[in-house]
């Protein structure tokens, strides 16, 4: 009896330690990859993020978008404008939820 309890606390102890370390380990991998110099192509690619993130804050838009694009933009706009309704499209809907009025009624 005794020595059944101590096995299944053993079994019980291991699986507990074993999660504890694989989770350790994998966030260790995690915090050294970042440490850890990119690979060049990855700094690449970021590099571009950020330079594209800087140029738009910038423009206050889309980087290097020509004519073509802000006359398709126009027509989709004016497009979504008939099958909708007004308002403006460019903003995000704000919906106002009322709270239901609920009579009592006597017994």
């Amino acid at each position: 009896m005794i020595l059944q309890q101590i096995l299944r606390l053993s079994s019980l102890f291991h699986s507990t330690v074993s999660v504890h370390l694989r989770r350790n380990i994998g966030l260790s991998a995690i915090v050294f990859n970042k440490t850890k110099e990119l690979d060049p192509v990855q700094k690449l690619f970021l590099d571009k993020i950020r330079e594209y993130n800087t140029k738009s804050k910038q423009a206050g838009g889309p980087v290097d978008a020509g004519p073509d694009f802000q006359k398709d933009m126009n027509e989709s706009l004016a497009r979504l404008q008939r099958a909708y309704g007004e308002g403006d499209l460019t903003k995000f809907p704000e919906f106002k939820f009322e709270e239901p009025k609920f009579e009592e009624t006597p017994k």
